[in-house]
């Protein structure tokens, strides 16, 4: 693997790091003071390319593989994860599409996706069900040219500003089946929100389905294939969480640089002092780990191979960084670390929350020993 980043590479990264700079950054705060959805934000990413980048330019996208994707994530998440968790939610749709898809599904539904046109969410979590596809109540049964859906999810991202949902629900017969479902549909019902202790302002929320008519061509794969599509395209955003991770941790350790070189104690900034400088060492090195083990992830999906494994291991090990390193942040902020007007309080939750969404540490553990084993 050459680990050098090529120069469409570097200007994709480059152009992340301006717009979460100047757009993202100055906004950061208020979404998560304010729980509000960054409509306007989500809107703009779309017309700048960034929600289509790993996809052909025939299907809207920009055709600049996940690396690109990833090198683009990484620089919005450091600015507000709840902005780069947008892409990382768009993405799944689009995975699923992209995959399973026809050709006229492709054109029909992926690429307003991939130009932002439209943002794309996922319709799988339910009260029971976990992480357990074998626990999903929502059913889908024939009626003439389609199906009618019944039931309930769970924490979907984005649900008040969606346009279409990968949804995932129980077939007559055995296993599941996966449908791009019309968010303005009758019979789609966004009721309470989900808050939650970080990425605010994702619009996470209970969505109610009841009698959803969904047209037999917005089935993406065969029936009963919805479990194959839930892990070939949820693995690309427990990629992207991977990367959100990483990022949070970066800013984190940015932040506490700048703090440690100006904050003084006994005559001398504490950077000077040797157990500050061993909590900012340990920080660099495994932020460092996380990276580029998100960044491999990335390349092997690049090459078209599955990320399964991969995706799982990547996001176990980043999330705990991010944990780890926002907590070591704050140490070294001291009492302004706890402070919710500044930005390191803010990190330390949305870290905690890569532990937990697109699959708990404990269950990507779980997929990795069966993988071993």
């Amino acid at each position: 693997m050459d680990f050098n980043l090529s120069e469409q590479e570097k200007m994709l990264q480059g152009l992340g790091r301006d717009f979460a700079v100047k757009a993202v950054l100055p906004k950061a705060a208020e979404i998560d003071r304010t729980g509000q959805f960054p409509s306007d934000l989500a809107r703009e990413m779309g017309e700048r390319g960034f929600q289509g980048l790993p996809y052909p330019v025939e299907y809207g996208g920009t055709a600049a593989g996940y690396t690109g994707y990833v090198l683009v994530l990484e620089q919005l998440c450091q600015a507000s994860m709840t902005v780069g968790a947008v892409m990382a939610v768009n993405s799944v749709p689009e995975e699923g599409i992209f995959r399973f898809g026809t050709e006229d599904q492709k054109q029909r539904l992926l690429a307003p996706l991939a130009q932002g046109r439209w943002l794309g969410g996922i319709g799988f979590t339910e009260a029971e069900t976990g992480s357990d596809p074998r626990a999903i109540t929502t059913i889908a049964r024939r009626s003439g040219n389609g199906f009618v859906i019944n039931g309930q999810k769970q924490f979907m991202a984005m649900a008040p500003a969606l346009n279409v949902v990968l949804l995932f629900a129980r077939r007559e017969g055995e296993g599941l089946n996966a449908f791009i479902v019309d968010a303005s549909s009758e019979g789609f019902t966004v009721r309470e929100p989900c808050e939650t202790i970080g990425l605010r302002g994702l619009g996470t929320s209970v969505v109610y389905l009841d009698d959803l008519f969904v047209p037999e061509e917005n089935l993406i794969g065969n029936e009963g294939q919805g479990f194959d599509i839930l892990l070939e395209a949820i693995s690309v955003e427990r990629m992207s969480v991977a990367v959100q991770g990483v990022a949070v941790a970066q800013a984190a350790l940015e932040l506490s640089l700048d703090y440690a070189r100006q904050r003084k104690a006994m005559g001398r900034p504490i950077a000077r002092m040797q157990a500050i400088q061993q909590q900012l060492a340990e920080m660099a090195a495994r932020i460092e780990a996380a990276r580029w083990l998100a960044y491999r992830t990335a390349f092997i999906r690049d090459q078209g191979l599955s990320i399964q494994y991969e995706s799982s291991m990547a996001k176990l090990f980043a999330s705990k960084v991010a944990v780890d390193v926002t907590s070591m942040a704050m140490q070294i902020h001291g009492s302004y670390g706890t402070m919710k007007t500044l930005p390191v309080e803010r990190l330390y939750r949305d870290a905690k929350m890569t532990e937990i969404y697109v699959g708990s540490s404990e269950v990507h553990r779980s997929i990795i020993a069966n993988r071993l084993i």
